[in-house]
C-alpha cells in the first residue's frame, strides 16, 4: 500500500505542472485558446461557418453565391484591408447569418487602428424583392455584373443581429461607392435588427427597393446621409438614431438625415411602385457648432422626401446645437415628394433653421413632446455620447 501511495504522489508531482500550465496563467486565471488570423476572400459556393476564436481579414471581395450560406457566430471579429474591393456581398439566393448577441456582437472593421471613413467596402445584400416601376431588376452599384430585385416580397436573405460596421464606404469614383449596409431588393423574410454603423463614408444604410424591415439602427458620423431610401422601397425602419458628433465634417455636398427618392433618381416620376415607406421612432442629433460658415458642418436637410417618394414618419425628434439648411423639404428639380406624405416631428434644435422649416407639399405635424428613438437600446454598442 505504501509503495502504491508513493507512486501516486510521484505521478501527481510530475503531472501537476502540465495541468496547471494548460488551465491557468501566471495569475492563476483560466487561459483561452490563442487567436489566429485567417484571410477571407473569394466565392462561397456551398456553406461556410466562421470561428469566433479566429480574427478574419478581408483581402478581396467575399461573394456568397446563390444557394450558399455564410454563418458568422457571436463575438466574431472581421477586419478588412484598405480598398474598394474589400467587402462582403450576398447574391440573390445566398444567405448570411450574423448571429451576434448584445454581449458578443459581431464586428466588421478596418485592419488598422487609425482607420478613417472609407477604409473598406461594407456589407451588401442582394435580394429578389420588388423594385420601383417597370424595372424588375437593377445592377449592383459596386459591380454591375450582379443583379438584384424581382417579384418575391417575402424573399429571405438570412438574418443579421447585433452587428457593428466601422470605417466603411470605400469608393472607386464619386458615383460608385459603398455604404455601411446596402440593401438591394431585400425581402421582408430577412431579419435585420440591432445595427451600429460608425465613421462610414457615403450613407450609413441605403435601401434600394425591396420590402425588408430594419429595427434598432444607430448611425454615427456617416459622411453623407444617415438613412437613405430609393427605387421603390416599401418597408419600415423602426428605432433609428443618427448622430453627428462635435468635430464632424462632411465631404459631401448635400448630407442629410433622411434622403428619400421614389424611383430611379427621378427618371420615371409617373411610374407605379414608388417608394412608400415608414420610419417609426427616429432621433437626429446634430452636436456641431451653429455659428459656422463651413458648409461641411451643416446639414442640407434633416428630412428630404422627393421624386415621388411617400414617407410616413412618426415620433421623430430633431435636436442638437448644429445647423440645418432646411428642416423638412419635399421639393426637387426632378420631381417633388408625394403630397400625401406625413411627418410627425418635434424640433429641439437650439438654433433657428438656416433656410425653411418646411418646403413643398406634404403634411408636417409639429409636436412638443416627441421622444424619438430611445438611446438605451444601443447599450450593447458601447457608444455613450448620446
Amino acid at each position: 500500500m505504501k509503495k502504491l501511495f508513493l507512486r501516486f504522489m510521484i505521478s501527481m508531482a510530475i503531472l501537476t505542472p502540465f495541468v496547471l500550465a494548460s488551465c491557468s496563467d501566471d495569475n492563476n486565471e483560466p487561459t483561452v485558446p490563442p487567436v489566429t488570423e485567417s484571410e477571407l476572400s473569394g466565392s462561397i459556393k456551398t456553406s461556410k461557418t466562421l470561428d469566433a476564436n479566429i480574427t478574419y481579414t478581408i483581402t478581396g471581395p467575399v461573394i456568397v453565391e446563390d444557394g450558399a450560406t455564410l454563418t458568422i457566430p457571436a463575438g466574431t471579429v472581421i477586419k478588412a484591408e484598405k480598398g474598394f474591393s474589400n467587402y462582403i456581398l450576398v447574391l440573390q439566393g445566398g444567405k448570411i447569418y450574423v448571429n451576434g448577441t448584445a454581449d458578443k456582437p459581431v464586428v466588421m472593421t478596418a485592419d488598422i487602428s487609425n482607420a478613417e471613413a472609407g477604409h473598406w467596402g461594407g456589407l451588401v445584400i442582394n435580394g429578389r424583392a420588388p423594385l420601383a416601376g417597370e424595372k424588375t431588376t437593377g445592377s449592383t452599384e459596386i459591380n454591375a455584373a450582379y443583379i438584384y430585385g424581382g417579384n418575391i416580397p417575402a424573399d429571405n436573405s438570412g438574418s443579421i443581429t447585433y452587428l457593428k460596421l466601422e470605417f466603411t464606404g470605400a469608393k472607386s469614383s464619386a458615383d460608385v461607392e459603398h455604404n455601411g449596409l446596402t440593401l438591394n431588393g431585400v425581402g421582408n423574410g430577412t431579419i435585420i435588427e440591432n445595427i451600429y454603423v460608425i465613421e462610414g463614408a457615403d450613407d450609413a444604410i441605403e435601401f434600394f427597393g425591396g420590402t425588408v424591415n430594419v429595427k434598432n439602427l444607430l448611425a454615427v458620423n456617416p459622411d453623407d446621409d444617415m438613412f437613405d431610401f430609393t427605387q421603390g422601397y416599401t418597408g419600415t425602419l423602426e428605432n433609428a438614431y443618427g448622430i453627428w458628433e462635435a468635430g464632424y465634417s462632411s465631404s459631401e455636398s448635400d448630407p442629410r438625415g433622411i434622403e428619400a427618392d421614389g424611383n430611379w433618381d427621378g427618371l420615371t416620376p409617373d411610374q407605379q411602385g414608388q417608394s412608400n415607406f415608414s420610419v417609426v421612432n427616429m432621433t437626429i442629433d446634430l452636436k456641431l457648432p451653429y455659428n459656422t460658415t463651413d458648409v461641411k458642418k451643416q446639414m442640407q436637410d434633416a428630412i428630404k422626401i422627393r421624386r415621388g417618394a411617400k414617407a410616413t414618419i412618426t415620433n421623430a425628434l430633431i435636436k442638437g446645437t448644429g445647423a440645418a439648411l432646411d428642416l423638412v423639404d419635399f421639393t426637387d428639380g426632378k420631381g417633388a415628394g408625394d403630397a400625401t406624405s406625413s411627418i410627425n416631428l418635434t424640433n429641439q434644435l437650439t438654433n433657428p433653421i438656416l433656410g425653411k422649416t418646411t418646403n413643398g407639399t406634404g403634411t408636417v405635424t409639429f409636436s412638443d413632446n416627441n421622444t424619438g428613438c430611445a438611446s438605451n437600446i444601443f447599450a450593447w454598442t458601447g457608444y455613450t455620447n448620446f
